[in-house]
């Protein structure tokens, strides 16, 4: 599997636990020109960003350590550029970083990390 569709495959994955978790998926893949979020979605009042990072083999690392402080920022950036956009949403706004490790079928959550 190549590391665009096991990327995917971790969206998709990381989608399905989002909701049985209560968050109202609203977009994925959104794009613009600061950035790209991989999921937008309501946890409960609270407009959230999640940027989804998956692995397979550990070679590189736990997939919530490729997400540089960097990266967060632009993930904010474009979130902040998502809600002018979508003024009817919440003001409260929050990045996850949700971690897909497919070699043990697992997910991590990893809340607030823009804090």
């Amino acid at each position: 599997m190549d590391k665009i569709s096991s990327g995917k495959r971790g969206e998709r994955i990381a989608a399905l636990y989002l909701q049985k978790q209560g968050y109202k998926i609203l977009e994925m893949n959104f794009r613009a020109r600061y950035g790209e979020l991989d999921i937008v979605a309501l946890d409960g009042k609270t407009l959230v960003f999640i940027e989804v990072k998956t692995r397979k083999p550990y070679e590189y690392g736990r997939p919530e350590e490729a997400v540089s402080p960097r990266k967060l920022h632009i993930v904010a950036r474009t979130g902040e550029y998502y809600k002018l956009l979508h003024p009817e949403l919440p003001e409260l706004l929050r990045v996850d970083v949700l971690a897909v490790d497919l070699l043990k079928n697992t997910v991590r959550l990893i809340r607030n990390v823009t804090q």
